[in-house]
């Protein structure tokens, strides 16, 4: 039945629930969904007012409830789902022809700090009991990422084939979503996956930046939904307020419709005035859908940046990469030497840590750029997840590109420990996978004439090798390509280099720490996660040993592991141990003679 009226109408659904109950009662504290057992009276009226004011299409007050987001029993999450759904069924009676949608929010493994299978079975709760009650309408929205989607829709289809489901996205101002996925990879997504009927897009932007979106896709026909704010809130008094603008909002939303969009409606700060202001403009509004000419692709404004480390590695020219650390503090003479002695050796990549073991150091980005512009050796800055969130991070992606940076290694990052806590939070938005993918989807849509190189990092030092491999696979996936490894020591690690089979064009350049003392390798054995060194190489060092005699011992021992692993991996990567870049370089010129 829903589907032939959006055959022949378009299909106007109620607006915000949860901006608009705070807004009437004065409650911005409390999930509205328990209104569904303590106040089911309000629910219903704001069911009702959306109703009577054209709406053909109104959501369960249930967008919040999942064990995990409420802190709530499962019995507790059915109470409040059975009597949502309840008041939404008995509002729609009151009136002919309107549908009720199960809605359903998104459930963030980063938030709710749970894997992606516990995920899935809280969504077979959710869905299972709105299907117990006889609802036959799916709406999952404000969702910002595509995880779990394919498994939960074929998962209802296969209980109920005739069940509609329309999934929504966030997308802000930009056309992307919180975790990074442009509109455009959204459409082609949808496009892909057989069991829904419709998708679309609602919250993240008001409605004149989601019609910018809207209006450059190629949507080929899809039954497509809009459902933006009213426009972007204003914290007052520590509440976020909405402009109450009727008129405009419908005015715009006229507009969306006219790029062929099938449903409309809106998310947080529309009200009943909103929805019966665009029932009257839609009335009126009998343009035809526009048609859209083809836009030529706009050619670059400037030459692609020259990539030698890159060049390098695709043509496997065993590339070398030396990592520098950034200083503490604003004194910057020892890196910029150490990168100048780098560019004198011809060394193809200086790649800067990202403040390692969470402590500060100078912005690896920042440092990086510093370098490339002054000295004209290739950069690669590490980028990690913990101190900024999506918009940070994109934000110093489009810097660093700016300033010609074109490789980025794309790690999770070292939580905050210690007492670095108390005033310190990780952000953690993303992990390694996540922020991969999200440099991947700036390659295709802001970066697509001259494209950032993912790198990763892979750690072969663990006990199982394989899941590693995997992950290292799952990175690949995600828009990873080339591969810095843990520092190599081990006899095993060689051999488990020597046996990997290499698929996806996949390239690992191996990681090598100079050991300077033997307080510096009894430190790096007991207290360095993820790093062993055998017995023997322990024994080189002596106590007594003067800097000079360590540094030999240091120089030869690196030497030896590179000629042992250089025939399986595809470059060399030297992390410099305590600024001795003359040290690297000792280890280097043995291994070009």
């Amino acid at each position: 039945m829903i589907r032939e009226y959006i055959k022949n109408n378009i299909l106007v659904t109620d607006g915000a629930m949860g901006t608009y109950y705070s807004k009437i009662t004065g409650d911005y504290n409390n999930f509205c969904e328990f209104a569904n057992l303590n106040n089911p009276k309000v629910i219903f009226n704001i069911h009702k007012e959306y109703i009577d004011a054209g709406a053909k299409f109104i959501r369960t007050n249930t967008f919040s409830a999942n064990t995990l987001t409420m802190d709530i029993s499962k019995e507790e999450l059915r109470n409040i789902i059975t009597e949502g759904y309840k008041i939404a069924k008995k509002a729609a009676a009151t009136k002919d022809n309107v549908f009720v949608a199960a809605d359903v929010g998104p459930i963030n493994k980063f938030e709710v700090g749970k894997p992606v299978e516990y995920i899935i079975e809280e969504y077979k709760l959710v869905v299972d009991t709105f299907m117990e009650l006889g609802a036959d309408i799916f709406v999952f929205e404000t969702l910002s990422s595509i995880d779990c989607l394919e498994e939960i829709f074929k998962y209802i289809k296969s209980k109920n084939k005739y069940a509609f489901i329309l999934t929504q996205f966030a997308v802000m101002q930009d056309g992307f979503t919180r975790e990074g996925i442009s509109a455009n990879s959204i459409v082609n997504k949808m496009n892909s996956i057989k069991n829904i009927d419709a998708y679309g897009f609602n919250c993240g932007s008001g409605p004149a930046h989601l019609y910018s979106v809207i209006k450059n896709l190629k949507l080929l026909g899809d039954t497509i939904s809009a459902l933006p704010n009213s426009g972007y809130p204003e914290l007052i008094n520590e509440r976020m307020v909405y402009v109450d603008n009727p008129d405009y909002f419908a005015d715009k939303m006229s507009m969306i419709k006219n790029v062929g969009i099938k449903i409309l409606g809106g998310c947080c700060g529309t009200t009943p005035r909103h929805i019966e202001k665009l029932v009257e403009k839609l009335k009126t509004n009998v343009k035809q859908v526009e048609i859209k000419a083809i836009k030529k692709e706009e050619k670059p404004n400037k030459k692609r940046e020259k990539n030698k480390f890159w060049e390098k590695l695709v043509k496997d020219e065993f590339p070398i990469v030396v990592e520098l650390d950034p200083p503490f503090n604003i004194d910057i003479d020892k890196i910029m030497y150490a990168a100048e002695v780098c560019k004198k050796n011809n060394i193809d990549l200086v790649t800067i840590a990202d403040s390692p073991m969470s402590k500060v150091r100078v912005d690896s980005i920042m440092i990086a750029s510093k370098i490339k512009r002054e000295l004209g050796i290739e950069v690669m800055p590490h980028m990690c997840c913990r101190d900024k969130n999506v918009n940070a991070i994109r934000a110093s992606l489009l810097a660093a590109h700016i300033e010609g940076i074109r490789n980025i290694l794309a790690i999770t990052g070292d939580p905050v420990t210690g007492i670095d806590k108390v005033n310190t939070k990780s952000v953690f938005n993303l992990n390694s996978f996540k922020l991969m993918n999200l440099i991947s989807e700036m390659n295709k849509e802001v970066f697509k004439h001259d494209k950032i190189n993912i790198g990763g990092a892979l750690n072969l030092n663990v006990l199982n090798k394989k899941i590693e491999v995997s992950r290292m696979l799952k990175k690949v996936d995600n828009g990873g390509t080339f591969f810095l490894t843990q520092p190599i020591f081990e006899e095993s690690t060689i051999e488990f280099l020597a046996n990997l089979k290499r698929d996806k064009g996949v390239k690992i350049i191996g990681g090598i720490l100079p050991l300077v003392s033997y307080r510096n390798v009894q430190f790096i054995n007991n207290e360095l996660f993820g790093v062993n060194i055998p017995k023997e190489y322990v024994e080189r060092f002596k106590i007594d040993m003067s800097r000079e005699e360590a540094e030999t011992v240091g120089v030869d021992l690196a030497t030896e592991l590179i000629h042992k692993i250089k025939k399986y991996v595809d470059g060399i990567y030297m992390v410099t141990p305590f600024n001795r870049i003359e040290m690297v370089m000792k280890i280097l010129k043995n291994i070009r003679k």
